[in-house]
């Protein structure tokens, strides 16, 4: 009996192994770039695309809206007048934000300083959390809690499902389908 197991144990390590060892330097790092995009970018580059102020640079001038969004408290205080509201630290977070929803999910997806872009993201998806539960007031059901019977909560399920392929690139990152790989290729051939 013990033989059986023993060798049962043997093909599965062996048979995971080479599988393993075949997916590794690409399968992670892709999958979860393009996990995390198929399911955020464009809801991400919407949402930034509905903080936009007026003309080319409206990238760079973020409209009331963008306030109402990210600083609820602050805009409605300044009667939503942008021109009320101190750049220092509000204008500069709204700005931070709006170019984070724009420049962040587009890094991660075609693989350019993804860990960093990661990371920020993580950044952004807790400011983004604390925002909604803060300034929006939303409801516990919304929240949600850890362990519960309820799997669709749009804070905690969500968001937290949102992080394990930020996660994943953070530390395995990208894989060898991404610019990161083709940057560190060509900058390792010139240095030669």
């Amino acid at each position: 009996m013990m033989t059986i197991l023993v060798a049962t144990a043997s093909l599965h390590d062996r048979a995971f192994g080479w599988i393993e060892r075949q997916l590794e330097p690409w399968f992670l790092g892709l999958s979860a770039r393009l996990i995390f995009s198929s399911v955020l970018m464009v809801y991400f580059l919407n949402s930034a695309q509905t903080k936009l102020g007026d003309g080319p640079l409206g990238l760079f001038s973020p409209s009331i809206g963008a306030y109402a969004q990210i600083v609820p408290p602050i805009a409605e205080a300044a009667g939503y007048d942008v021109n009320q509201i101190a750049f220092m630290p509000w204008g500069l977070i709204v700005l931070a934000g709006t170019l984070a929803e724009f420049i962040l999910p587009l890094l991660i997806f075609i693989g350019l300083a993804t860990r960093l872009a990661a990371l920020a993201f993580i950044s952004f998806i807790a400011v983004m959390t604390f925002v909604d539960i803060h300034f929006h007031a939303v409801g516990a059901e919304t929240i949600g809690q850890l362990f519960d019977s309820v799997h669709n909560s749009a804070i905690l399920d969500q968001r937290l499902l949102w992080l394990m392929p930020l996660l994943l690139l953070i530390t395995k990152g990208p894989g060898i389908l991404s610019v990161d790989y083709l940057l560190t290729r060509w900058l390792g051939s010139e240095s030669r």
